[in-house]
């Protein structure tokens, strides 16, 4: 705050600067100037705002390391009932979507993170027809789960109505209209309570949530998972993102063994996702649907038959990539009772799965 005063004009100068390196503070500057000028009450009040170059938005992946995007400006602010809503526009990633001070998707890059989370599974399904989304409400994991020709229901359920809102208006490249396909079904519910109480089942369950920190941890627990698989049809399966294994390696540990602990197949891969920053882990979860058994030939016939259009990452030979784990990452999840394999069985290898 500086004040520079001209008293041959009876006037004053008030310059108030904020920094906006990791969040928008000028609301507060104005609020600042608005206050300062209802104390003196001056007979002439002129101002001008000067936006003083692009915002550096911080994404942390842990208290000691993370990455930063340029903005050209923020389209938007909102703070709903559960999270503060932010939107970008940015030079690299077109119109970038923040909930919480974190990066959720973004016009440009999108598809790694929604067709990973989808297609490896999906994919490796014969004939996938019920789909649950709980979380997702900017509708790229519905969009890229109703290519499958074969899934005639997707349910989205989603807490915050305003970030299904925001999406409609911002976010048509990341959902592609989904939300007036006929197939998907919205619902503005808590995704928990919609699972302990459906009679439904489904061949997939997508977790597309922020990560499993505060309100939103209760969403990775032991009881969740157990209740997710009571909701799968059979021959259904579990998808979730896990973290950065390099920059949350014991958030990554601890899922991965609740997982383990829940389902008798968790087949854990990765993935570099540009808007996060790093590598990072998603795991396919089932007692009986193993994506990893399929060679890159046969899920490229499985794309071909289904005409799966638009898939700008997932291929056969990424679906055989993905779940080629580098060993840091292996020794991060791999069940303990498979750390030392007995003489001739493979690391790696769930003998129960085949059952």
């Amino acid at each position: 705050l500086a004040i520079h005063t001209w008293p041959e004009r009876q006037g004053l100068t008030l310059d108030v600067y904020v920094c906006n390196y990791s969040a928008d503070n000028s609301a507060k500057a104005r609020k600042l100037f608005d206050t300062i000028v209802g104390f003196f009450q001056p007979t002439e009040v002129s101002r001008q705002e000067i936006d003083r170059g692009e915002h550096l938005l911080m994404e942390p992946l842990s208290a000691s390391t993370g990455f930063y995007i340029k903005a050209a400006k923020q389209l938007g602010e909102w703070q709903t009932k559960y999270q503060k809503m932010q939107i970008y526009e940015t030079p690299h990633y077109g119109k970038l979507f923040r909930l919480d001070g974190f990066n959720m998707t973004s016009e440009k890059e999108e598809f790694v993170y929604h067709e990973n989370l989808i297609h490896p599974a999906l994919s490796a399904h014969a004939a996938p027809k019920k789909v649950l989304i709980v979380g997702g409400g900017d509708g790229g994991s519905s969009e890229e789960a109703l290519k499958h020709p074969s899934v005639d229901n997707v349910t989205m359920v989603e807490i915050d109505a305003d970030v299904i809102a925001v999406a409609k208006e911002h976010f048509q490249a990341v959902h592609n209209g989904v939300f007036d396909n006929p197939k998907l079904r919205v619902l503005i519910d808590d995704g928990m309570k919609f699972v302990r109480e459906t009679q439904e089942r489904f061949d997939l369950i997508a977790l597309d949530l922020n990560d499993p920190v505060g309100p939103a941890a209760a969403l990775y627990s032991m009881e969740f998972f157990q209740q997710l698989r009571t909701a799968l049809a059979p021959g259904g399966a579990l998808a979730l993102h896990l973290g950065s294994p390099v920059a949350q390696p014991q958030r990554v540990a601890d899922l991965a063994q609740r997982l383990n602990s829940v389902f008798r197949m968790v087949r854990v891969y990765t993935m570099y996702i540009p808007l996060y920053g790093s590598l990072w882990s998603m795991a396919v979860c089932s007692d009986k649907l193993d994506p990893k058994a399929f060679t890159a030939d046969e899920i490229d016939r499985r794309i071909e038959a289904r005409k799966l259009q638009e898939l700008r990452y997932y291929n056969g030979e990424t679906h055989e990539g993905v779940f080629a784990l580098p060993n840091f990452v292996r020794d991060l999840v791999t069940p303990a009772r498979l750390k030392q394999p007995a003489r001739g069985r493979r690391l790696g290898v769930v003998r129960a799965a085949s059952k």
